[in-house]
């Protein structure tokens, strides 16, 4: 009985693999554009596209999109819908952001290049 009780919410706080793969593109070209590389911008419907194309439609993408939202608010103490926040995304997306923030600090300008054109690719970004 303990094993179907712990199981259950385990089960229930795992992304998929198409959620982790489009976090982790999310994840990457808001870090980015967070440490301030040069020459790139959000592509907002470039983001939802791609995450329709990974999650099956446009609203999985638009919650997964709200859900790494309410994460950033979360872990910046502001105030956030508590219905679009999801531990495991929060999770997920500290893991990422760590890694990827870390290289981009460590060697800013291939970094900059590497990350950035994978996400102009993926069309999260795009150059201006």
């Amino acid at each position: 009985m303990l094993a179907m009780i712990v199981s259950g919410p385990a089960q229930a706080a795992m992304l998929s693999d198409a959620e982790a793969m489009f976090l982790d593109q999310l994840v990457t070209a808001s870090v980015v554009l967070e440490q301030r590389c040069d020459g790139y911008e959000v592509d907002g419907a470039g983001g939802v596209q791609l995450g329709a194309r990974l999650l099956g439609s446009p609203e999985a993408a638009m919650a997964m999109i709200d859900a790494y939202a309410a994460a950033i608010k979360a872990r910046d103490g502001e105030s956030y819908d508590p219905r679009k926040f999801r531990p495991e995304v929060s999770d997920a997306a500290r893991k990422t952001f760590r890694r990827v923030r870390t290289d981009l600090i460590r060697n800013p300008k291939r970094a900059c290049a590497d990350y950035g054109e994978i996400s102009v690719e993926q069309g999260l970004l795009r150059r201006y």
